[in-house]
């Protein structure tokens, strides 16, 4: 059997990449090196993840945000108690997130500002656990029909220009196309030969799960020191940054006797560890390939990119190229696609990947154990606690100003769509729930319903006026939800036709 794709690794990405492709009909495995997907460090506290804007609609315009969310309830813990909910949440004011654990308030962030942006089921952010993330991600995956393989890892592969011959569990799959969603420490990456540029780490990180006596030493929350700095979750959680280097992580065994060395070093007290449940080390370690495709062979998620997890935004930027190259890749498979449709792969995602590196290393700078750092510090605090501050931080943190350069005279030409309420009480995100792309003509003009005709296998044409349609005319959004054209006055039929050959190709003949 020749698969389509084959799809190294089935965390987040993979998993939705799998989901995507399967949308638009192709026959989609994912190896997983891993055979058990459970892990204890998912469900702590620590493995709570924020998901961003732009995660939230694609979720939702998949139909996927109501499995994903319900079994939490929005920011919640495990269970739903206090004590499992991180502490920087459990505050009389609403957090928004944070900059290098420098929080900024729902009730400062100006909203009004974000002109394009409409109410939504899918919000700005939602903390989730890990795995109740990729358990709803793998249901939804073979409830498709995508065949997952654990415990069955990419061991190496050969590629032609004809497809890829793929080495797994002692035997050989034949597929168009490989891509890589296997993680920092890649194989298909470094089999693959893509260059991979970076920065090297300043500090190691520890997230552990421990018994203390004199633990009331530790004050909850986030504390900057003189050595580092640790976050305490009582009764036992906490996250430490030692700036040794990133020497230790993945060198040795984590023991006891040294997360206690480390957490009196960091947190400058005498507690005691009695007990060491769990404990897992990370760094700030800053690396993103310069391509994320060679031949038939492509990256997403952390093999394409890698950072600290400061912040948490390595998931989103990981799930956003998922849903970017899916729907690209089917179409160059089923051989539709326009010119260097796949290409805007990279063009678009590797400048969104190189901004997030470098909005992880800036929150690195504002962490390390100097005085003049901690002076910067108390200057950042003062900006994130204005309303522009606030908006500003919650901007980039949530995705609210993701953008892509598509060209186009319309400001919203690049950005997610809207989510439009449609007069007949549906909505634009529901419209989308098929993978194709969408024609919305809010004055029901006959010359677009026309011209939609022509693309009729890829784009779905929707006549509707909405509550509020802010002030457009028309607007062609692709496959994964952002804006290909937009405009206010009379459509030019001509512009339309050019942005759906651009992301949809030829349109089809005797139509």
């Amino acid at each position: 059997m020749i698969y389509d794709v084959v799809i190294a690794g089935a965390g987040p990405v993979g998993l939705f990449l799998a989901c995507e492709l399967r949308l638009a009909g192709l026959s989609p495995i994912v190896l997983e090196q891993v055979e058990d997907p459970r892990s204890p460090l998912k469900r702590l506290p620590f493995g709570l993840r924020g998901l961003s804007a732009p995660t939230l609609e694609a979720f939702h315009r998949r139909g996927l945000l109501d499995k994903i969310a319900a079994p939490r309830g929005a920011n919640a813990g495990s269970g739903g108690g206090a004590a499992s909910i991180p502490h920087w949440m459990q505050q009389s004011r609403r957090p928004g997130g944070h900059f290098a654990g420098i929080q900024f308030f729902q009730d400062d962030i100006d909203s009004s500002k974000w002109r394009y942006r409409l109410p939504s089921p899918a919000g700005t952010s939602l903390a989730v656990e890990m795995e109740v993330l990729e358990s709803a991600l793998a249901a939804r995956a073979v409830a498709m029909g995508v065949e997952i393989r654990r415990g069955c890892g990419v061991e190496g592969f050969k590629a032609s220009a004809d497809g890829v011959s793929v080495r797994a569990g002692g035997e050989t799959l034949h597929a168009l196309w490989l891509v890589g969603c296997d993680g920092g420490h890649s194989t298909v990456r470094k089999a693959g030969g893509f260059e991979f540029v970076g920065t090297d780490p300043e500090f190691t990180g520890y997230s552990v799960q421990v018994e203390m006596t004199d633990a009331d030493q530790l004050k909850p929350g986030r504390h900057y020191t003189s050595t580092g700095v640790y976050t305490y979750q009582p009764p036992g959680t906490v996250t430490m940054v030692d700036f040794d280097g990133g020497v230790f992580h993945r060198s040795r065994a984590i023991t006891l006797d040294h997360v206690q060395t480390v957490l009196r070093r960091v947190s400058n007290t005498d507690v005691t560890v009695t007990a060491l449940e769990l404990a897992t080390t990370w760094t700030d370690r800053a690396f993103q390939a310069t391509t994320y495709r060679r031949g038939r062979v492509l990256l997403a998620g952390d093999a394409a990119h890698l950072h600290s997890p400061l912040g948490g935004q390595g998931l989103n930027l990981g799930l956003g190229d998922a849903v970017n190259l899916g729907w690209k890749l089917a179409a160059t498979i089923r051989g539709d696609a326009p010119a260097g449709l796949l290409d805007s792969y990279t063009a678009e995602r590797h400048p969104a990947g190189a901004q997030v590196l470098d909005w992880s290393r800036a929150q690195v700078a504002l962490m390390r154990p100097s005085r003049s750092t901690r002076a910067l510090e108390a200057i950042i605090r003062d900006l994130i606690d204005t309303r522009d501050g606030a908006t500003y931080f919650a901007e980039r943190v949530w995705g609210v100003s993701l953008r892509y350069d598509l060209g186009g005279h319309h400001p919203l030409v690049g950005r997610s769509a809207p989510d439009f309420e449609l007069s007949d009480g549906g909505t634009l995100g529901a419209l989308l729930r098929d993978g194709k792309g969408l024609l919305l003509d809010f004055d029901g003009a006959a010359p677009l319903r026309t011209l939609a005709r022509r693309w009729s296998n890829w784009i779905t044409y929707v006549a509707s006026d909405a509550k509020d349609n802010l002030g457009l005319s028309a607007l062609l959004v692709r496959p994964d939800g952002f804006v290909a054209w937009a405009d206010e006055a009379t459509p030019a039929l001509e512009a339309v036709s050019q942005a759906a050959a651009r992301w949809f190709g030829e349109p089809e003949t005797g139509v």
